[in-house]
């Protein structure tokens, strides 16, 4: 027992010497003190040896099972130095080399004016408010006082995936799903992408974005909803920029008005921006009609309100001086970066 024994030591020690990476290592490991190792057996039948050899032939196993855990951890810690040398090494860098070129992109000039005016009605208290761009008619026409025969609803002006589901022409139904869940006050903003049936040219586009705006409480009054947009249109479009109202029609305000803003590139005196009328519609605006609110649920004789919207495309092309709407979805690297 104690011949093989030693020859347990000398294999071991032998083979340990010639050990060139951790997974051979691990092996050798499981070889000499593993479960199925020839030094567990020696343990396991020392019940059949004389109480003279038990414990010599004990004591001998275990401090040769020690030997060769020492043996294995100093060999463990030495090719772990040299599989870090060699992964440094492999690693290393020459800072003295040129970096690469990073092509760092910029924000789309549409997502620029969304966040531009998310910040300015965060600023003035108004919550941001959003909804399904796959609406029914029922939200997107009927609850906003569209009736049947009204042009928009149209299958040339609209898109219809079934009678009463489209894909919404406006953000107005977020306007609609706020009222009938939310009670007054309400002040919110709803962003978003819309769809109507424009064959794609240099102003029109299938898809576009559009920004409404909301605000319900009591004694809501025109100047209110001039004040804001005054105040909007100073903090977007510059200092010196001006609003005027024109009478208009729409089926979900009543009065209803389009806003302009005088011409920031001439400042009212006329140029090629504005077609040389000094002034640029911006949106479309108004108080909420009282149907609209009744529709909602809430009583247009206790509770008023505005509502606005206006395009994000049309304040990007005049913001940026953009004359192609079609510029703007092509995604020309040559175009965005210069945003």
């Amino acid at each position: 027992m104690e011949e093989k024994i030693e020859a347990i030591r000398k294999s071991a020690k032998e083979e340990l010497s010639k050990i060139e990476n951790l997974q051979e290592l691990q092996e050798l490991r499981v070889k000499y003190l593993g479960k199925k190792s020839d030094l567990t057996a020696i343990l396991k039948g020392l019940g059949a040896l004389s109480a003279e050899e038990r414990p010599k032939i004990g004591s001998m196993v275990n401090e040769l099972r020690k030997e060769i855990e020492n043996t294995i951890l100093e060999a463990e810690a030495i090719l772990k130095e040299k599989q870090l040398e060699k992964q440094l090494e492999k690693e290393k860098i020459d800072v003295t080399m040129p970096s690469k070129n990073l092509n760092i992109g910029s924000v789309h000039p549409i997502t620029q004016i969304i966040d531009e005016v998310k910040e300015i009605f965060l600023g003035m208290g108004y919550s941001i408010a959003d909804g399904p761009e796959v609406e029914t008619t029922h939200y997107n026409f009927d609850q906003l006082n569209t009736p049947a025969d009204h042009p928009a609803r149209d299958l040339q002006d609209t898109f219809y995936i079934t009678e009463d589901v489209i894909l919404r022409t406006q953000t107005s139904p977020v306007q609609a799903r706020v009222m009938e869940n939310q009670k007054p006050p309400i002040k919110i903003i709803c962003p978003g992408a819309v769809y109507r049936s424009d064959t794609l040219d240099a102003t029109h586009s299938p898809v576009f974005h559009q920004v409404e705006g909301l605000v319900v409480d009591k004694n809501i009054k025109m100047s209110d909803l001039k004040g804001t947009l005054e105040a909007f249109a100073v903090k977007c479009l510059g200092p010196n920029t001006k609003v005027r109202f024109r009478p208009h029609h729409f089926p979900f305000t009543e009065p209803s008005a389009e806003a302009d803003v005088s011409c920031f590139v001439c400042g009212g005196k006329g140029c090629r921006v504005c077609k040389g009328e000094g002034w640029i519609e911006l949106l479309g605006c108004g108080m909420v009609h009282p149907k609209v609110l009744e529709n909602c649920g809430i009583n247009p004789e206790e509770y008023s309100g505005f509502a606005f919207g206006f395009g994000v495309e049309r304040i990007a092309m005049a913001k940026f001086g953009i004359d192609d709407l079609r510029l703007l979805y092509e995604n020309d690297v040559r175009f965005l970066k210069q945003f």
